[in-house]
Formats: structure tokens, sequence, C-alpha cells
């Protein structure tokens, strides 16, 4: 494969070498459990180089006792075999330093508004929140801080109900046990007619949210 040759989820999830590493929405991401600040900013710092290295360079957020690195290609808004490449090496690095992947970790969060006229909608969103529109009818913060914004066409007003539902992306291997916990927790399952795409909950008041998937939708 060509360096800089577009995947799709499926043939990144499917790529050797990314046990670490888990797909959610566009975007490759890992969390490593460091144990101490100071090992979290050393891996850091070896990612760092090895990005500047590769002129290909992730989003890193390092916590205490954690880091959490996103890898995506933003020329082409979505995986490359760059951003493979560089979580293997990524793996490489932490295996050096003996710290672990906690595959688990990692998650994804969208907010989804239903709207019946989208142009007229979107950008009071983008104005309040102070976003930039992306790909599609998503909305994102251009610091990279806060959930993305996408909006859903309805066909006719539905005053019965929100009009506002939450999108939990999770790595494939942790929906089941998510949706287990979220029903055990006192909420219904609404529909999984798209599944393993998504599936829809509701609270007890009838307030939605989707646990998604990258698997069915390349």
């Amino acid at each position: 494969m060509e360096e800089t040759e577009q995947l799709t989820a499926g043939q990144v999830s499917e790529s050797e070498g990314l046990e670490d590493w888990r797909v959610l929405l566009r975007t490759l991401q890992a969390s490593f459990s460091t144990g101490s600040m100071a090992k979290g900013l050393e891996l850091a710092a070896r990612i760092g180089a090895a990005a500047d290295g590769a002129n290909h360079h992730p989003d890193l957020t390092i916590t205490y006792p954690r880091v959490h690195v996103l890898l995506t290609t933003h020329d082409a808004n979505d995986l490359t075999t760059r951003d493979v490449g560089l979580a293997r090496t990524i793996s490489a690095i932490a295996d050096e330093l003996g710290v672990t992947a906690e595959p688990g970790a990692v998650a994804q969060l969208e907010i989804a508004i239903d709207a019946l006229d989208i142009p007229a909608v979107k950008p009071f969103w983008e104005a309040v929140l102070g976003y930039e529109p992306d790909r599609d009818d998503d909305c994102v913060d251009p610091y990279s801080r806060s959930p993305g914004f996408w909006f859903q066409q309805m066909d006719a007003p539905r005053p019965q109900r929100n009009r506002i539902h939450i999108d939990v992306t999770v790595p494939h291997d942790v929906a089941e046990s998510r949706i287990a916990a979220a029903l055990e927790a006192g909420g219904t399952l609404v529909s999984d007619n798209a599944a393993p795409a998504f599936w829809i909950l509701a609270d007890p008041e009838g307030n939605e949210a989707c646990i998604c998937t990258w698997q069915g939708r390349d």
C-alpha cells in the first residue's frame, strides 16, 4: 500500500500490529496507562519526536495517570496508512517504556440535533458554540476540546418527544457491555435495526442515546 492510501474503518481494524488501538468515527485512538505524570510526559515526548520524524502529528491528552492518543489524516479527513504506521510506532514506544494500553478506555462523544430545516438551525449552533462547519451536516470545535455536533433531518414535527439525542461511539468490542449496563440502569432498547452501526436506547423519560461503532458503515 502507498504511504498515504486512504483506508476504510474495516481495513484499519483488520491491520496487524494495532492491538492497542480502536477505530472511532474517522479516527484511530489508544489510551495508555502510565501510572504517573512523569511517565506520561516521557511517553508524550517520545511520541512527539516520532511524529516530527514522520511529519504526521496526533492529538495527545496527558492526564494523571494516562496518555490518550488520537490519530487521523486531516488532509484526507479520514484514516490513511500514515495513521496505521504511526500507531504501530507509538505502540512500540509504549512497549519500550513498559506502558500498557487500555483499549476499553477510549470513546468518542457526538451530539445530534434533529431539525426540520437544517440550513436554518445549523448556523445558530455554530455561532453559539464557536464551532466551524465540517463535512456533511457536522460542525466541530476548532480547538478539538469539545464534542462534535451533527444535524439529523426530520420528516415531520415531533412535539411529543425531545429533539436532541446523544451519540456515544465506542470500540466494537465494548458496545454490548455498554448497552447491557444502560439497560440494567433502567434504559430501554428503542431499536437495533441498524446494528452493529448503532443501537438506539432511551432513558426512563424517553431521552435517547445511540451507542455507535464503526461496523456496518464501510
